[in-house]
């Protein structure tokens, strides 16, 4: 059941607002049970942050130098912009349409017209719960190998590879402090907000002192040099076996991973005011900036790469550490990277923030095993607590995988991506087959554009999410090969076990029913 409607709401805007943002959200058969704690800015700066395209970017800087090279990295960026900004605006005209917390698994329950609905529905909500549980696994990972990266730069002697359970107790931890940081960023309703706000602007900020740092210090030493333009601009690589038509899309990869979990805001609607009209704009512009940041940034580190072959394989295992390393210096790095790791702590909160309200989402119309626990918002911390660390406790597993290969690590977070991208995918398809004449029409329309701005987005995401899952290389071995696959192959079985064994997913049908219902009669009364 929904919690009851706490006074803390009424802080979020004026009462006229908040009414109206609570009464558009009973018409889709759910109670207000979360304050309406943001503002449009503070979103934005939250899914800003939580994209990271930027630092996104340099992070998987081997995989588009490896995979084209620089053709690939900026001129695939121009595409993959394009064709993501079509998927926000095919998602944001449904947030405006229907804005809950579920997000992209709602819509295809009320979109979708066979028999097959609610399972489809069902199959997408664990897609995406799926996609930002790995995605929080993923920068929890990446924050335990920068902090470890970072240790081979102050100490170059330093080389042995770090143990298993060094990487899980670092791991560990930095789950448990972004769990911990949610439960207790909601007390009060500035804080989260707030919070959000310096984390976009230090991410912002970061981004700036970076590139100035890199281009001053390459700029003034005598023993560095930039990279000519046709390099940077025109410089085509391909150091895998495959062809360069097969290339050129797994090098979208790199754009497509920086430019993606831009949903932030759909999962955390239902504490935005006036939803209908801001939603799809955050959608939207953090793409923008997101790209504009990110573009930026790689063609000030293309300009900059000193020795192609040492940021390729670096000594550290990251490529971009390596090349602030021959630019900055050593103890430069250091600084920097100590920055680099207190923002991306920040972002960890944002993406957990994030993750834990579709968790809660999914967990409200009964998708998940312990439903009804997993559903309360707990009437202190004004959070849904045990949904917060239930979902901490499912992401520290992933940790216990250092203890056998690395590889297992890589194997489960590379799925974010994917499974992410197939959540954008499947509402999309239901808008193109079904049509929309059945939901009701929100403050933000396509119109005539709909078709071809739908059609775009959707072979966008199958395109894709087809080269996100190809291996390194035509004739894979086991180091070589994809294991994603695999990963996300054992989830889907893992929710279909659940279908059949529970099979209480929707249970709001009724509420939404009598909603309805109530809605018509009160109609009939008036007239």
């Amino acid at each position: 059941m929904d919690e009851p409607k706490s006074p803390s709401m009424e802080k979020g805007g004026s009462s006229d607002m908040v009414t109206q943002d609570a009464e558009g959200l009973g018409t889709i058969g759910h109670v207000q049970s979360l304050s309406r704690k943001f503002s449009p800015w503070s979103m934005l700066a939250l899914s800003f942050s939580v994209l990271g395209t930027w630092a996104t970017f340099a992070v998987d800087l081997s995989n588009g130098l490896t995979n084209g090279g620089p053709i690939t990295i900026l001129y695939g960026l121009l595409l993959v912009t394009l064709c993501n900004l079509c998927v926000a605006l095919s998602l944001g005209e449904l947030c405006s349409s229907m804005p809950t917390a579920l997000g992209q698994a709602y819509w295809v329950s009320r979109l979708w017209k066979s028999s097959l609905g609610r399972f489809v529905s069902y199959s997408c909500a664990w897609i995406n719960v799926f996609g930002w549980w790995t995605l929080s696994a993923s920068q929890n990972a990446f924050m335990t190998e920068i902090i470890l990266g970072v240790r081979t730069v102050s100490q170059e002697s330093w080389t042995e590879t770090s143990p298993g359970w060094l990487k899980f107790v670092i791991y560990l931890a930095i789950t448990i402090l972004m769990t911990f940081s949610n439960v207790i960023a909601c007390r009060k309703d500035w804080i989260l907000r707030w919070f959000n706000n310096f984390v976009g602007a230090w991410f912002g900020g970061e981004f700036v002192l970076f590139s100035l740092a890199i281009l001053i210090a390459v700029g003034v030493k005598a023993d560095l040099f930039f990279q000519p333009p046709s390099f940077v601009f025109g410089h085509w690589i391909n150091d895998t076996a495959w062809s360069d038509g097969v290339v050129w899309f797994i090098g979208l990869v790199q754009s497509a991973y920086g430019l993606t979990a831009f949903d932030a805001v759909i999962h955390l609607i239902e504490e935005l005011p006036s939803p209908q009209r801001n939603g799809p704009r955050v959608l939207w512009m953090s793409i923008i900036s997101g790209a504009v940041s990110g573009g930026l940034f790689m063609v000030v580190c293309l300009f900059c790469i000193q020795n192609l072959k040492m940021v390729l394989n670096p000594a550290s295992g990251l490529p971009f550490l390596e090349l602030v390393r021959q630019t900055v210096g050593p103890q430069g790095t250091v600084a920097l990277f100590s920055i680099f790791i207190f923002n991306g702590l920040g972002q960890g909160v944002s993406i957990t923030t994030t993750a834990s309200r579709l968790t809660w989402g999914f967990a409200r119309d009964g998708g998940l095993p312990f439903s009804h626990y997993l559903t309360h918002v707990d009437a202190y911390w004004k959070v849904p607590a045990r949904a917060l660390w239930a979902q901490g406790a499912i992401i520290s597993l992933v940790g216990v995988l250092y203890f056998f290969t690395e590889a297992a690590v890589e194997a489960v977070v590379s799925v974010s991506t994917i499974a992410l991208t197939i959540s954008y995918a499947l509402p999309i398809f239901a808008v193109v087959i079904f049509g929309m004449s059945d939901v009701p029409r929100g403050t933000f329309s396509l119109g005539r554009l709909r078709p071809v701005i739908n059609w775009v987005g959707l072979i966008y995401c199958c395109v894709t999410t087809v080269f996100f899952l190809f291996p390194g290389s035509p004739s894979p071995t086991v180091a070589t090969m994809n294991w994603a696959i695999a990963v996300f192959g054992a989830m889907l079985l893992i929710a279909i076990a659940f279908w059949f064994t529970k099979g209480t997913y929707m249970r709001t049908d009724r509420a939404l029913g009598e909603v309805f219902r109530a809605a018509q009669l009160e109609g009939e009364g008036g007239s």
